[in-house]
């Protein structure tokens, strides 16, 4: 190893790693702050024109299900089928509601290697 060469890193490695460092300690700091939005955040998804609504918090956690009294009268299955539609709604809304959210807590993140 010749003088001043270190382990192989020059100075601006360093510094870049250094960097990455700091951003990486950002985004777990966003990160934990976003999963705290995340659970008081309210999605809601529906079905059959509103008939059923299904309300998940942003961690995906089912909060609570609407269902109108006129729908009540209907069969079980449509009922169920009803709720089940407002489910898959309200997820997909979520799925996209973090994935977002993550885009922009990543953005801009450029570590070395990953």
């Amino acid at each position: 190893m010749s003088k001043g060469q270190g382990f192989g890193f020059g100075l601006g490695k360093m510094k870049e790693l250094t960097e990455a460092f700091k951003k990486a300690q950002q985004v777990k700091e966003d990160a934990q702050q976003l999963q705290a939005e995340l659970e008081e955040l309210e999605i809601e998804g529906s079905a059959g024109g509103g008939l059923v609504k299904v309300v998940l918090n942003g961690n995906q956690r089912p909060q609570r299900v609407t269902i109108a009294p006129e729908l009540m009268s209907e069969e079980a299955d449509v009922v169920s089928d009803m709720v089940t539609a407002a489910m898959v709604d309200a997820y997909n809304k979520s799925t996209e509601t973090m994935r977002e959210r993550m885009e922009n807590l990543t953005e801009g993140l450029n570590i070395p290697g990953i």
